[in-house]
């Protein structure tokens, strides 16, 4: 297989197990949401430790700059919010919610390379970024509530994303060193829930405890793939491709977990779509 091959396959099959997870966190149950994550987070760390160990990737480490940790800082802390609002969202029947806020992502991107960069946007991106704007408002009015579970998503992953594109470390010394900075609270966190009784991690069956510390793996692989697969594609190829990950997660919102599915969430989602579909349109048109 070709270098392009591996890429592609890589990448699909992160997007793949990223869009197929809504299965998996429930079954971390009767885990909260934050145990689910302090769990994440730990068991991530700890295979992060080896991998880094086996790929000798411990130099890129050494001598980073106070500004750099100070970015590490800000990213784990947006990676945690978003880690913690999808996980809660995927046991709680709001998958479809959670695939909107990362069909959203790129244009939340595109919204900040404006507002933080100063870019100047193309007019078709523009366009995208108003049906973006029109379809919180139709969720708003359509369910009387906020979408804040897709804007908390979409807004935490475009902002990590921009602060990722500073940090000088290639995916696997910066993953670790996010989870330096999360792994000591995460297991302090656990070990306190567990000495007063209310952790999960013991009492529930060798079961529970395997489907706690397998968030680890659930964590840390698509995240390796994808940093495999986009060393080989372009970003336009890899931005073609992240819509597998929503798309898996929306059918399975909608087929699988039967979630809800009024008129007004339709139009928003069928504004979302519009959207991307001018957007990435214009991005490959832009490139050529």
């Amino acid at each position: 297989m070709s270098g392009a091959g591996r890429g592609y396959a890589a990448a699909v099959t992160a997007y793949v197990l990223w869009g197929v997870s809504p299965a998996f966190w429930p079954l971390l149950a009767p885990a909260d949401a934050v145990e689910s994550v302090a769990h994440r987070v730990a068991w991530t760390l700890l295979g992060m430790l080896v991998v880094i160990t086996v790929a000798r990737r411990w130099p890129a480490l050494r001598g980073l700059s106070w500004r750099t940790w100070l970015l590490i800082t800000a990213g784990s802390v947006l990676i945690g919010i978003n880690w913690g609002t999808y996980i809660w969202a995927t046991t709680h029947d709001h998958v479809v919610d959670a695939a909107l806020g990362y069909y959203g992502t790129p244009l939340v991107a595109v919204l900040l390379a404006v507002l933080v960069l100063h870019e100047r946007l193309r007019p078709a991106q523009w366009v995208a970024i108003g049906l973006a704007a029109a379809a919180v408002t139709v969720l708003t009015v359509g369910t009387g509530r906020l979408p804040w579970i897709t804007l908390a998503l979409a807004v935490s992953f475009g902002v990590y994303g921009l602060v990722k594109k500073r940090v000088p470390l290639d995916p696997i010394p910066g993953l670790t060193a996010e989870g330096f900075l999360l792994g000591p609270l995460a297991i302090v966190y656990i070990v306190v829930i567990q000495v007063t009784g209310a952790g999960t991690f013991t009492g529930h069956g060798l079961g529970h405890a395997l489907l706690l510390v397998a968030a680890g793996p659930v964590t840390a692989i698509p995240l390796l793939l994808f940093a495999a697969g986009a060393k080989r594609l372009t970003l336009a190829t890899l931005g073609v491709l992240q819509y597998i990950n929503p798309t898996l997660q929306f059918l399975f919102g909608v087929v699988v977990a039967g979630e809800a599915m009024p008129v007004s969430r339709w139009v928003g989602v069928s504004l979302v779509w519009a959207a991307l579909l001018i957007f990435t349109t214009d991005a490959l048109r832009a490139r050529e």
